[in-house]
């Protein structure tokens, strides 16, 4: 009997998937979450241990969540290094999932997802999906809307290379200000 997966789009080891850029491609590449058909062949050494071993959801519901020298390695070089997508808010949303639960980090993911969704539509010059991805990974929803609110203000009219110009000006100008950091960090 498989077990059954109730949030598909964060991942077992608390990524977002809602607001990776493989989660927002169009055809056969596209992945609809860590927990899906898709990935489950991908030789996750999370979904192989938590899914397949164990029968868990997430990383944070195993009995050896403290002693788990994978998860605890996972957290640390999350801290310094991505991948694929960014890890820069992987400690932070998984404090916030610990004391908020997981439905409260789906709402918020669910926010983050529309905005990244109207940055992609109104704001993508073909070459912005990843950069947007991690603005909405490590921005707060406030900021995000900031952005996009001034950013449709100061465009109107433009080209969508000029469009996404503006957009990428003010959401680097809050990424200075914050500290935040827009790049993947390889």
């Amino acid at each position: 009997m498989a077990m059954e997966i109730n949030y598909p789009e964060i991942g077992i080891c608390g990524l977002s998937c809602r607001l990776c850029p493989h989660y927002h491609t169009e055809g056969a590449s596209r992945c609809g979450g860590c927990k899906t058909k898709s990935r489950m062949g991908a030789g996750c050494p999370f979904i192989t241990c938590a899914l397949k071993k164990k029968g868990i959801e997430f990383c944070w519901n195993c009995e050896e969540n403290e002693t788990c020298v994978k998860w605890a390695r996972h957290r640390e070089s999350s801290k310094k290094v991505d991948s694929f997508t960014c890890y820069q808010k992987l400690k932070d949303d998984i404090g916030f999932i610990q004391k908020h639960g997981v439905s409260e980090f789906e709402k918020t993911q669910k926010n983050k997802e529309h905005l990244l969704k109207e940055m992609l539509q109104e704001f993508n010059d073909g070459r912005s999906k990843s950069y947007y991805c991690i603005a909405a990974t490590v921005m707060d929803i406030g900021e995000l809307e900031e952005a996009l609110d001034k950013a449709r203000k100061n465009s109107d009219g433009l080209a969508i290379q000029e469009k996404s110009g503006v957009l990428h000006s003010l959401l680097d100008e809050i990424a200075r200000q914050r500290n935040y950091y827009l790049k993947l960090r390889k």
